[in-house]
């Protein structure tokens, strides 16, 4: 009873960051931590926060989110839109329900956009336009996403650099903004008078791998799974029950889906399925480690260590005590 005495005397001022990339241990984790401490959990997941969206998402099942309940996950229907915005408001709302009961908010996630918003606040980025967004995408048809990567290397060689050649929806936004605004991404953020501190002091946790080639071995075996789960159906069933889902949207771009979605159109087959599905997870992966070198202030722990939730739980005690 006293360590929950002294983890409530700074719940109020204070959060928890669990980061990593895909397939890094950061459920299993979380659990651990609900178990042992008076915490709560909130999902920082762009597609965790589509309902019906759960064998490719890697969404954790109903017996573990029984044990342990996150916030944010299925949240809205997959033919709609989630926006950094929008997580922002949604979890500094519960954040402050969450210390209000005294517990501390653990946002665990591997949305590395959201965790950046969260903690520095949004810039003053133009709506989406749908007529630029049209053009843009009948371009890139007809030239290729790599060509409209290069197109944005020369505007904004910083935000290319983040990109991959064939990310699509973010080379797309950066076009977007550069036309809308005049300005690119990167001179709208240095520009940016919005960004507000976040009111709680941070212990912000990276699972990082010390072998990469451990954590890609892993995606692999995690999207054969997932394939032997009903990841097809799944999408099937989807397609079924939103008439209104097309491949554009942003819950059809996420990894796993768009691929599986061309299988089901018929542009290839399953050996191709697994391969270019194991590729965009590695992609993906890649990305969040890379946003995750680019964060202030982060502790790594090597997610490949057999010990990883009793380390997590470890640096929990010490950043405690250090506040309390």
């Amino acid at each position: 009873m006293a360590f929950l005495v002294r983890i409530n005397g700074v719940a109020i001022n204070s959060a928890i960051f669990l980061m990593g990339p895909t397939a890094s241990g950061k459920t299993g984790a979380a659990v651990e931590m609900y178990q042992k401490l008076p915490i709560e959990l909130i999902s920082v997941d762009s597609a965790l926060v589509y309902r019906d969206m759960d064998i490719g998402t890697a969404k954790p099942d109903a017996a573990t989110l029984q044990l342990a309940p996150h916030h944010l996950i299925d949240v809205i229907d997959p033919t709609e839109a989630y926006s950094a915005a929008q997580f922002r408001a949604d979890a500094l709302k519960l954040m402050a329900e969450i210390t209000a009961r005294g517990k501390v908010p653990v946002l665990v996630g591997g949305t590395m956009l959201y965790f950046k918003a969260l903690q520095g606040g949004l810039s003053d980025l133009p709506e989406a336009d749908p007529d630029t967004r049209a053009r843009l995408d009948a371009e890139a048809l007809q030239f290729g996403w790599p060509a409209m990567h290069a197109r944005l290397a020369k505007i904004d060689p910083e935000t290319a650099a983040r990109l991959q050649t064939t990310d699509a929806q973010r080379i797309q936004r950066a076009l977007e903004v550069w036309e809308l605004s005049g300005k690119t991404m990167t001179q709208i953020f240095a520009e940016s008078t919005e960004h507000t501190a976040l009111p709680y002091r941070l212990l912000k946790l990276a699972l990082v791998p010390s072998d990469r080639k451990v954590l890609h071995d892993r995606i692999a075996l995690r999207f054969e799974q997932m394939l032997a789960a009903g990841l097809l159906d799944e999408v099937r069933r989807l397609r079924e029950k939103y008439p209104a889902l097309h491949p554009g949207l942003p819950s059809m771009r996420c990894v796993g889906y768009r691929q599986a979605w061309q299988y089901l159109d018929g542009e290839f087959g399953m050996d191709v399925l697994k391969e270019k599905g194991i590729a965009a997870t590695r992609q993906l992966a890649k990305r969040q480690l890379t946003w995750l070198r680019g964060m202030d202030d982060i502790v790594e722990l090597d997610c490949l260590d057999a010990s990883l939730n009793e380390n997590v739980l470890t640096h929990i005690n010490q950043f405690i005590s250090e506040h309390a």
